[in-house]
């Protein structure tokens, strides 16, 4: 009789535990999160070591699955703002805006949490530069990149149609620098991104 009871009470358990967010061909995913940009060391170039700060700004992403488990991602964002650093000191500012295509798979089973894995390509679009500090009144150009983007993260399934999701992507971004109208060589930004989202399923 208690063995009767105990494997009732674990089935009744399993039936009431959040269901697997199972994604099928033909499925679209759109979540809206916030996201964390934090660039890499940054790179000598002619003018002395050039970095940036990291930055925070909401996103969205909307996928579509070519198949079961397997689906294309679009991610966009508001544009992220970064202070630029020169030898360690303040010298301007830039936005960027980092739309990412990428193609992922998921590894669904029988539980509420579903990891997955991706790859695809950035295109990084800096603008609205501005010298500051000792580059106060100076020119400051970022060139535009593109790069390889590798992503991976996993959803906590809130209902069938709805999940949280925590992700992190790496990306490589590689920017031309001009300083008063002089090059000063290639900055690698080659950022992480760590982002939370609620993703909802349609």
């Amino acid at each position: 009789m208690k063995k009767i009871t105990a494997l009732t009470l674990a089935a009744l358990m399993a039936s009431t535990a959040a269901p697997a967010l199972a994604q099928e061909q033909g499925d679209m995913l759109l979540g809206l999160g916030l996201g964390w940009v934090e660039p890499g060391d940054g790179s000598n170039t002619a003018a002395g070591q050039v970095d940036a700060d990291g930055a925070l700004s909401p996103t969205v992403t909307f996928e579509y699955f070519v198949a079961d488990n397997l689906g294309i991602e679009l991610l966009a964002a508001w544009p992220f703002k970064h202070d630029i650093n020169l030898n360690g000191t303040n010298a301007g500012e830039t936005k960027h805006l980092p739309p990412t295509l990428s193609l992922q798979y998921y590894f669904t089973n029988s539980s509420s949490i579903t990891p997955f894995v991706g790859a695809g390509i950035n295109y990084t679009y800096f603008f609205d530069e501005e010298g500051q500090g000792p580059l106060n009144g100076v020119s400051v150009q970022l060139d535009d990149s593109w790069g390889l983007a590798l992503h991976a993260g996993a959803d906590f399934a809130i209902n069938e149609k709805s999940a949280f999701r925590a992700d992190v992507r790496y990306i490589d971004i590689e920017t031309e620098a001009t300083v008063g109208g002089v090059n000063i060589g290639n900055v690698d930004i080659d950022p992480w991104v760590f982002n939370v989202a609620y993703v909802m399923k349609f």
